[in-house]
């Protein structure tokens, strides 16, 4: 986080396909206009993970001392319509373009709280999410790239001719596949239609003399053997 009068910096990937395909909705949102702002005093930009199930929080700007007069919250699921939600702190009235998923809620109201929740996340609210607030002194920005896990679900086979299969099945991000003790192996990824990544390693030993081998898994939900 980092506040100034003027904000300039390179454009990332994330914010020009959250631009282009809020600027193809016809919504026009003030993020296109990263580069050289100087309405902007403070940007934030912050990536979230959340497992799939748990309870996501999307928080606006902090300001202390200053008033808000507008909030908007730009959200766009990655491979969906995006939706852009306002509230106008001085008539308390909320206008909604494009939004029809009622999982993505106020925390209370606009008016005590502007954060949004999601209280069982699912792999469709992957994306970016934007909150705009408007002050007399000037335009506050924070932006969300909201990454949905999914744990992976571990197999350990045993092959033929001293060999072993672990497989990650289904989970997101993809996993980490290592072996003990370490060997000969070949690890491949399969991707599927939902966004979720299968992992499949096959280990090969050369000697007789190995007793035991463990597939060891490594995933942001956690780690297993």
């Amino acid at each position: 986080m980092r506040s100034s009068s003027r904000v300039k910096r390179h454009i990332t990937e994330h914010e020009k396909e959250f631009a282009d395909r809020m600027f193809r909705a016809k919504l026009l949102p003030r993020i296109q206009r990263t580069q050289d702002d100087p309405e902007h005093h403070l940007i934030s930009n912050t990536t979230l993970l959340v497992q799939m199930g748990a309870k996501a929080l999307l928080c606006c700007p902090a300001l202390p001392e200053t008033k808000a007069v507008l909030i908007t919250w730009d959200i766009a699921p990655r491979g969906q319509p995006p939706c852009r939600v306002s509230y106008r702190v001085d008539t308390k009235e909320v206008n909604e373009t494009n939004c029809t998923d009622r999982r993505i809620t106020w925390t209370f109201t606009p008016d005590q709280s502007p954060e949004l929740q999601i209280n069982a996340v699912a792999l469709d609210h992957d994306g970016l999410y934007s909150c705009d607030v408007v002050t007399p002194q000037g335009n506050f920005l924070r932006r969300h790239d909201l990454q949905v896990l999914v744990p992976p679900v571990v197999t350990l086979l045993p092959g033929e001719n001293r060999t072993a299969v672990c497989e990650a099945i289904a989970g997101k991000l993809a996993a980490q596949v290592f072996w003990i003790p370490d060997g000969n192996h070949v690890t491949k990824q399969e991707l599927h239609s939902n966004g979720t990544v299968t992992v499949r390693s096959t280990y090969h030993w050369e000697q007789n003399n190995v007793s035991a081998v463990f597939c060891f898994v490594s995933h942001p939900t956690g780690n297993l053997t």
